[in-house]
């Protein structure tokens, strides 16, 4: 129905005739001549029809915003003056000589130009409005293309694509499940993957060496920015490998994406162990363009007469730890309190901090409530974190691991809010986490999953779980976690140890993961891969603030589609055939009897 698109109109075409199909953008009549500028996924280009093509001129007069229009037209330079040397099209226009209908449109819910003036409910309830919008275009063809760069490179690394199933068992992963239940099986529910991690372990066992997919998975978790209840994964795995392999082959895959996709020459990445990288920064995915870091702190206030941070100090499971900011004296108390109330969301019971107004003038130079406790130690103190005229210091003092996370979050915020950052991209591996992490009651669970490989053998794990590392590694950029893996357990025994630790008997590992430890008697290859987020790849790639922004439909932060008011209730009918009573309807029942 066309010859191109808008955006490919340009000085080329002129004197050409020319199809176009797409929608009304803009209409304008000035003085009998009407212009149209006409959308379509490739861009805008401006239409002048003039009264002298009467049919043409009739159906361009009743056209309104977001009509379906089908123009032909000769290409011509605009005239002197009108040109817009800003727009891909803006050197030409079409005199149309043929303007059809080929649908009408009721009033969109927005302008696409005004989106901003709406709230996200009103774009997601009518997301086909807002995916014509340019900018929601080239997310879209972005993400196409970074799927298209990812595919091109793995198939020339000799990785094979494999589907695996969606309807599968549910097995314990980190996460709740989705279930489905089935017809034929009655009492009985499918799961839907978390992750195909267990069949493209099988698929190694199988021979298939090298394996990736573009996947669907789902999980059934608390939402934030950068998740969403089903989510798209870059699966990787091969046989024969060790870290190196694996991280080398993705690393590789990133850079090629960057520069084919960005033109962007990534930096160097640096690797980090998990220790490190929580000491430094209090989180396992440090945001590097950030130049803040933590210090421990602990020694020094032991001293002090102060238990707010002489009794964390003193712990075994506590922390202290000191982020000075350069040229944060000039932080008002207000925005002091804005940061403390930010660090309460993680549980930290306030923000001790001192202003570094003159240090040349000892304690007289200082502005704090809390200096006053520590006399004995602030010289030390304020040596240790390099601190200088202009800056303060914050202090977190709790468990450990509220620490890290408080203070590891108001450094990422204080990155953002003084425009700290020092660099465009800052990626980084982090590399040997702990094998597993223990609950307030001291059960051990795996950091990442039960499948993972430890660095020690079965005998060693036993004797000391609680201080295992793992042979698992994370790729992460500017604070985002892009993938994590790690080399497999490919041995039986190595995994009835891992699942004796966890406290998973015979009984119950043969229940849930019997195939796969079937499969680990029959000659399992030495195996491991790695996993990206899709979305918070594209999310990243493309600068926008979630992954509802680069996902064509996306869920709520309820877990709902507001444009297809999913989920939603389903037929007594359907219900019955899966041998599924409501208890609600149950109860109503029981009532009216």
């Amino acid at each position: 129905m066309r010859s191109h698109y808008c955006g490919q109109l340009n000085e080329t075409l002129v004197e050409q005739t020319v199809t176009v199909c797409g929608w009304v953008h803009r209409r304008r009549d000035h003085g009998g001549v009407i212009f149209l500028d006409m959308r379509d996924r490739d861009g805008i280009a401006q239409f002048v029809v003039d009264p002298d093509t009467a049919e043409a001129f009739a159906n361009a007069d009743r056209a309104r915003s977001e009509y379906v229009l089908r123009i032909t037209g000769r290409v011509r330079l605009r005239p002197e003056g009108t040109q817009n040397p800003n727009m891909p099209t803006g050197m030409i226009e079409v005199l149309a000589k043929e303007v059809e209908v080929l649908n009408t449109a009721a009033t969109p819910p927005f302008q696409l130009d005004e989106h901003n003036k709406v709230g996200e409910e009103v774009r997601l309830k009518h997301r086909y409005i807002d995916l014509r919008r340019p900018d929601m275009i080239e997310k879209l063809r972005l993400r196409s293309r970074i799927s298209h760069n990812v595919r091109a490179y793995l198939e020339n690394q000799g990785f094979l694509d494999i589907e695996t199933p969606v309807l599968t068992r549910a097995t314990p992963e980190g996460a709740r499940d989705y279930l489905v239940p089935s017809r034929t099986h009655a009492g009985s529910f499918f799961a839907l993957p978390q992750s195909p991690q267990l069949f493209k372990q099988l698929l190694m066992v199988a021979g298939f060496d090298r394996y990736y997919q573009i996947a669907k998975c789902f999980r059934d978790e608390d939402l934030r920015a950068d998740r969403q209840p089903e989510f798209t994964q870059i699966d990787i795995e091969a046989s024969f490998v060790e870290e190196d392999d694996i991280m080398s082959i993705t690393e590789a895959m990133i850079r090629q994406l960057f520069q084919e996709v960005l033109s962007v020459e990534l930096p160097d990445f640096p690797r980090m162990t998990w220790q490190e990288a929580m000491d430094r920064f209090g989180s396992d995915k440090p945001d590097l363009r950030i130049p803040l870091e933590l210090t421990d702190v602990d020694d020094l206030m032991q001293q002090v007469d102060f238990k707010v941070f002489s009794g964390p100090a003193s712990a075994e499971d506590g922390r202290v730890a000191a982020l000075k900011v350069p040229g944060g004296a000039k932080l008002s108390r207000k925005e002091i309190d804005e940061y403390t109330k930010f660090v309460g969301i993680y549980g930290a019971k306030g923000l001790a901090w001192i202003k570094v107004n003159e240090r040349a003038k000892g304690l007289d130079g200082l502005q704090s409530p809390i200096v006053k406790f520590m006399e004995n130690v602030v010289e030390e103190l304020l040596d240790r974190v390099g601190a200088e005229d202009g800056d303060i210091i914050f202090f977190g003092a709790d468990k450990a691991r509220i620490v890290n996370e408080a203070i590891g979050a108001l450094r990422v915020k204080l990155g953002a809010d003084l425009e700290l950052y020092t660099q465009a991209w800052a990626p980084l591996w982090v590399v040997d986490f702990p094998m597993f992490e223990a609950d307030d009651n001291g059960r051990l669970s795996p950091l990442h999953h039960p499948f993972t490989a430890p660095s020690c053998s079965p005998e060693a794990l036993k004797s000391d779980p609680a201080n295992a590392l793992s042979r698992a590694y994370d790729m992460v950029l500017n604070g985002t976690e892009l993938g994590g893996g790690s080399i497999r357990i490919h041995d039986q025994t190595m995994q009835s140890t891992v699942f004796e630790i966890l406290g998973i008997g015979k009984e119950e590992a043969q229940e849930k993961f019997g195939f796969l430890l079937d499969a680990l008697q029959y000659g399992a290859p030495p195996h491991g891969g790695l996993a990206f987020g899709l979305d918070r790849l594209v999310m990243l790639m493309a600068g926008a603030k979630t992954i509802r922004e680069v996902i064509a439909f996306p869920k709520t932060q309820s877990a709902a589609c507001l444009m297809t008011d999913a989920p939603g209730e389903v037929s007594a009918d359907q219900l019955k055939d899966l041998n599924i009573r409501l208890r609600q309807k149950a109860k109503a029942e029981t009532a009216s009897e």
